[in-house]
């Protein structure tokens, strides 16, 4: 197989004209050149040059080979300049995992600073469940993900590199009307005698609710499984039950209900930002990473 390099140094002999010429202007010395030439001509399997007094001149072959590899230079120089202007963050699409209630909490303030900062970048945002999440990382759809975890089941760190952006606590929603309403916090035990809605199919809000109760001492009266968070907070309001929900999940609440800290009465879950371990990270990755790690920041210390 041909030489690149060699054949970027045959067509730089013949545009300045001879091999003294093309190692100054490359920075070589004209044994040098003249032994890379030769090199390439035994790959070529036959004369490239013509070697006169006066500089040197192409054989047939010699400038057949020169025209593609003046091709092959500018298709590389081209190449370079495409990977500088993804480097400096001028071209190219970074592809994002989030999930819904960070999405709706997060992701608006993230999305509109990353285009300020880096308007030419086309952002792929992603929201899904934390299993179709963990599948995207692996399988490259995304390079970086937004996921969750609690205390009782902590994501693996052996795949992924993991990097904690903020605690996200389990707050209690009630109605407006509710005999705590005013209050900006309560405890568990206090709750001991309300009916609770609950979000359906397993979700670990649920676990949350079940875990939280039993270090109360009781068991939750369930009265509504509610699809999504929306739903659940309009049954709230309505006076069926209260709810637990993180607390970026009630970021914008229903009208008619109020949301009451719980203290350390619930677990916080842990909102966390990762990447494959053995993927190279892209500039643009590498900028969305910090700009999620400075909002994340923002974010919890408003909280």
């Amino acid at each position: 197989m041909l030489d690149v390099r060699r054949l970027a140094l045959l067509a730089a002999v013949l545009d300045s004209g001879s091999m003294t010429a093309a190692a100054e202007q490359l920075g070589y010395s004209p044994s040098a050149v003249s032994q890379q030439l030769r090199r390439l001509e035994a790959e070529a399997g036959q004369p490239l040059l013509h070697r006169q007094a006066r500089g040197v001149r192409p054989t047939e072959a010699g400038a057949l080979l020169a025209g593609h590899a003046r091709h092959l230079v500018r298709r590389l120089e081209a190449a370079e300049a495409d990977l500088a202007e993804l480097a400096g963050l001028r071209r190219g699409t970074l592809a994002v995992g989030t999930f819904p209630t960070v999405a709706s909490a997060l992701m608006p303030l993230v999305v509109s600073r990353f285009r300020r900062q880096y308007p030419d970048i086309r952002l792929d945002v992603r929201s899904a469940r934390l299993d179709e999440l963990l599948t995207m990382l692996e399988n490259g759809t995304v390079g970086l993900s937004l996921l969750w975890d609690y205390d009782w089941h902590r994501m693996d760190a052996q795949e992924f590199s993991l990097t904690p952006l903020l605690d996200d606590p389990t707050v209690v929603v009630l109605a407006q009307d509710h005999r705590l309403a005013r209050r900006r916090q309560t405890s568990m035990a206090e709750l001991a005698d309300e009916d609770w809605i609950v979000r359906a199919h397993d979700h670990p809000v649920a676990e949350v609710l079940e875990r939280s109760c039993r270090a109360a001492g009781f068991t939750p009266r369930i009265s509504f499984q509610a699809n999504d968070y929306q739903e659940a907070q309009a049954m709230v309001s309505v006076g069926l039950g209260i709810a637990l929900a993180p607390r970026t999940a009630v970021t914008t609440p229903h009208p008619d209900v109020r949301v009451l800290s719980l203290g350390r009465d619930a677990p916080s879950r842990r909102i966390l930002l990762a990447h494959r371990q053995d993927r190279l990270r892209a500039p643009a990755e590498l900028a969305m990473h910090q700009l999620l790690v400075d909002i994340a920041r923002e974010y919890q210390t408003r909280g």
